[in-house]
């Protein structure tokens, strides 16, 4: 059985939209499309070719998916560590408007909390979301996502899309890897830690 892992960036309070550019997903008004670009290194890249080297298939929001189709089928090298596989491997685009997903090979998911788990079962790797902010809190909200690998950058924004949102189960999440970069992103990976628990500090 395959993997639903999440990889992401994120600023410290915990915004993950439109990291690439100004036009990337201006939704909501959203006003500092562009705000990884000054943040983003050597050690950075490296680990998302590393994160892009496991993966079987991808599990896309309709948005990410339309983000992507305008760029990545315009990156033809082959030896592309990330284009390779975007353009090669099976995509599935959770939507509920989209009929044609001319950018393929590409499968519509249209209730990805109950399709998903079947997914999981065609694949031996993984299953890999990249941005996609609605699904990833309909994944989170029915703890689907086996692994989260988030990339922090010291940036503040206020605003914009979250990966974990009001829908997100309380739970216990356990780090497995941590490193920092040039430029002061925080690279960490998690896995499910176990049931969630509370205790106090009260004198009894």
């Amino acid at each position: 059985m395959g993997e639903v892992t999440i990889s992401t960036f994120l600023t410290l309070d915990g915004v993950m939209q439109a990291p690439g550019g100004p036009e990337e997903d201006p939704q909501g008004g959203f006003p500092y499309g562009g705000w990884l670009v000054p943040h983003f290194d050597a050690e950075t890249g490296e680990k998302m070719d590393e994160v892009f080297q496991k993966v079987d298939a991808f599990l896309l929001g309709r948005t990410t998916y339309e983000i992507f189709a305008s760029h990545w089928p315009k990156v033809d090298d082959p030896n592309d560590p990330v284009a390779s596989k975007l353009n090669a491997l099976p995509k599935f685009v959770a939507t509920r408007t989209l009929d044609r997903l001319e950018w393929g090979p590409a499968t519509a998911v249209r209730d990805a909390a109950r399709e998903v788990a079947a997914l999981k079962d065609r694949f031996e790797g993984e299953l890999q979301v990249h941005g996609s902010a609605g699904l990833a809190q309909t994944l989170i909200e029915h703890d689907l996502i086996d692994e989260y690998r988030l990339i922090t950058f010291p940036v503040v924004l206020g605003t914009g899309k979250r990966l974990f949102g009001p829908g997100a189960v309380p739970a216990t999440l356990k780090l497995v890897d941590a490193r920092t970069t040039s430029k002061g992103a925080v690279i960490s990976t998690y896995r499910r830690g176990g049931a969630f628990e509370t205790g106090s500090f009260a004198l009894t």
